[in-house]
């Protein structure tokens, strides 16, 4: 009996209770507006060093990605680099003839006489070496497709040198160089100076065995593509750097992430690319944020600031997503900072309050 009646008192004491801490709270909503304001500055404050302890992260790991990707580019692939390039330059300098190829002459069976050439070659010199006999000259084609050019090599390989390109000016060469033990077996990948970063031997598991002309030309794509989005990045460093506050972006090039301070918002542009073969980006998001910190801003945010008072919800700008969907980046970037200061009031004014 007596439990009862003092879990009744116990229930009755924590009803009330409740009820003055819900009316005590209420009051000082009410009669100490400025304790509210005070609170909403901590909140942005708050904010601010959440954000800038997440750039220091972000900075400390972007330190550790370039010391990574210095480590994984030894002296070794350099000089791999230079043996074969050196190896290419003399095959073509001992060369009979250059066949430049259009599009429909590049095929299989032209593969396959690539193929039986080098391999033809290889058993000439090695009957040769047995009959100590001096191999007499044979005649040595360098095929031209596109930015490819194929070697046939000494051992019985097949050199490819990609030839990549930006704006019509050249850029970085690149070797693959194939190999087959006879004209039966499939050719294997022996050596390469592609970058670690970019997929040929997932290129070669899937697609070598099946169809080689279908894997020369798509490590070109990736190559060229790769050089594209880079040379494309490297662009608007050069002629929009003191604009850009921060930029970042993967190994290929294919997510790319940067900053653009306004003075009324911060426009934040994040693209990534459907696959390493695209040069224009598929998924685009392009957000404008109300700065906090100027008079007219600070308006912008009370206005659109949410009943829980966190800070407003970012604003799209669709039209800068679409000048990066059908522009290269350097296109789509001035097309943007030209329009922006009537996009911004576009999207802003609506958001003053009269």
């Amino acid at each position: 009996m007596e439990s009862d009646v003092e879990e009744s008192v116990r229930k009755r004491q924590k009803k009330y209770s409740f009820a003055g801490d819900s009316s005590r709270k209420h009051f000082d909503q009410l009669a100490g507006r400025p304790l509210a304001i005070t609170g909403e500055v901590n909140f942005m404050q708050d904010d601010d060093f959440r954000l800038e302890t997440t750039r220091a992260r972000f900075a400390s790991l972007l330190k550790r990605h370039g010391d990574l990707t210095e480590r994984l580019s030894r002296d070794s692939d350099k000089m791999i680099f230079e043996r074969l390039q050196k190896e290419f330059e003399e095959a073509r300098a001992s060369q009979t003839e250059e066949i430049c190829l259009d599009g429909e002459q590049w095929n299989d069976g032209l593969l396959a006489t690539v193929r039986e050439r080098v391999h033809m070659e290889a058993e000439r010199k090695a009957m040769s070496e047995e009959s100590n006999t001096v191999a007499g000259p044979q005649e040595k084609i360098t095929y031209k497709i596109g930015n490819k050019v194929i070697c046939c090599l000494e051992e019985a390989r097949i050199g490819i040198q990609y030839e990549t390109s930006f704006a019509g000016e050249p850029c970085e060469l690149y070797h693959c160089v194939l190999e087959s033990k006879s004209f039966l077996e499939k050719m294997t990948v022996l050596e390469h100076t592609v970058p670690f970063f970019l997929p040929i031997r997932e290129a070669e598991n899937d697609l070598l065995s099946s169809n080689a002309m279908k894997f020369i030309d798509h490590v070109g794509d990736l190559l060229q593509a790769y050089v594209d989005r880079r040379e494309q990045v490297r662009l608007i460093k050069e002629l929009y750097g003191n604009q850009i506050g921060e930029l970042y972006h993967s190994l290929p090039y294919h997510m790319i992430e940067f900053v653009l301070d306004d003075s009324d918002c911060k426009i934040t542009v994040s693209l990534r690319y459907a696959d390493l073969v695209s040069v224009l980006p598929t998924r685009i998001r392009v957000l404008a944020w109300p700065m906090q910190q100027s008079k007219k801003s600070t308006l912008v945010t009370t206005s659109n600031r949410k009943e829980d008072g966190s800070s407003p919800a970012p604003i799209r700008l669709t039209y800068a997503e679409d000048a990066l969907r059908t522009m290269s980046l350097p296109e789509a970037y001035a097309e943007i900072v030209l329009n922006l200061p009537h996009a911004l009031q576009q999207v802003l004014q609506p958001r003053v309050p009269s």
